[in-house]
């Protein structure tokens, strides 16, 4: 339903995760028996959580963890660990140094280093675990055969907001259907935050779509572009192009995830109810005593060189990965046993695995 903003423009109303709530059932059931697990391609995950592809969040060591515990770390390609061979000074000063946007775009003019991005893959896949790396849709075409070459299991195409239908007239852009379908694998696109713009990536061939832009503790694109859309008829819209894209190929099903204002435990439920088959989350995760960001959170947007859209936040740490991802929970703020809080929403609402949880009931507060 639009709203009349004023006589000359409507807009329709929307709703941030801050807005719904989920409703418990007349069912419920031991929390203990409820399965949080997912599966993107042949990649199964006991935990639906992606972590950002940022640099205050996750580093080689911190993929390997996260992992371990059966979730998904995917790793920045274009960040300090694919710039500099030991990234360990920097990162100290942005943890204790100023928030100085200036500092941060003179710390990642460094050029990216191709043979850093096959070493910094390489150390994941030798643990053991899915390998997963992201690069900007300004950079997929330069680097993305050093990203197959090295091994990667899911490849990220992430951005502020990304098209299938990009138009320039100086540059050659990168053709989504093309690129996708000569690749041999996997690949998650986004942002998309609207019904018709995932129907689009959906046909490109993407195994998931990244719901979500303008949101995050880090950034500030509402501030600086104006771009926003609240995240839960954002994922809920994309959920209808999933249902839609579905019937459409005759029985392609692409995975929805969340990525963007997903803080607390809550809201990681909210999500799924809305329809995301997982969620990418940064600040949860920058807030584990392991986080390469120690305390501190920041994403590329913080440094792009002409215009920056998003700082450096200090947020604190809360535990360690465990601790965040398992419990026990010593704070009753939702950052903290992130798992544990899903496991008991689900129960509490009487469902056994996510795709049933994406049925349950919610209300607008």
């Amino acid at each position: 339903m639009d709203i009349e903003i004023g006589t000359a423009k409507r807009g329709r109303r929307a709703y941030s995760f801050d807005d719904i709530a989920i409703v418990p059932s007349r069912r419920t059931r031991d929390p203990q028996e409820v399965s949080t697990a997912w599966q993107i391609d042949a990649y199964r995950f006991e935990l639906p959580l992606i972590a950002a592809p940022m640099d205050s969040v996750m580093s080689p060591d911190t993929a390997i963890a996260l992992g371990k515990h059966g979730g998904l770390g995917v790793l920045d390609l274009e960040g300090l660990w694919t710039r500099y061979e030991d990234p360990e000074k920097l990162l100290d000063e942005l943890a204790n140094g100023p928030a100085d946007t200036k500092r941060l775009q003179e710390i990642y003019a460094e050029p990216i280093k191709a043979e850093l991005i096959k070493a910094r893959l390489q150390q994941v896949r030798d643990s053991g675990v899915t390998v997963a790396g992201a690069l900007s849709p300004q950079r997929t075409k330069q680097f993305a055969s050093t990203v197959v070459e090295a091994g990667v299991d899911l490849f990220v195409i992430r951005g502020t907001t990304v098209s299938a239908e990009h138009v320039s007239g100086s540059a050659e852009p990168l053709n989504l259907k093309e690129f996708i379908y000569e690749l041999d694998v996997p690949v998650i696109v986004g942002g998309c935050a609207t019904y018709q713009a995932a129907l689009h990536l959906m046909r490109t061939g993407a195994a998931g779509v990244l719901v979500g832009f303008g949101g995050g503790a880090a950034h500030t694109t509402r501030s600086v572009l104006g771009i926003s859309v609240p995240m839960a008829s954002a994922v809920a819209d994309v959920a209808a192009a999933r249902r839609d894209y579905l019937d459409e190929s005759g029985g392609r099903y692409v995975h929805v995830i969340a990525d963007g204002s997903i803080g607390r435990s809550g809201d990681i439920a909210k999500a799924i109810a809305c329809g995301a088959d997982a969620v990418m989350i940064g600040s949860p995760f920058a807030r584990a005593a392991e986080a390469p960001g120690r305390g501190v959170h920041w994403g590329a947007e913080a440094w792009h060189a002409e215009l920056p859209r998003g700082e450096r936040v200090e947020i604190g740490t809360v535990g360690d990965l465990q601790s965040v991802l398992f419990g026990p929970s010593s704070v009753p703020d939702g950052t903290m046993n992130l798992i544990g809080a899903l496991r008991r929403a689900m129960a509490t609402t009487g469902y056994s695995d996510l795709k049933e949880f994406q049925r349950v009931e919610v209300v607008v507060g």
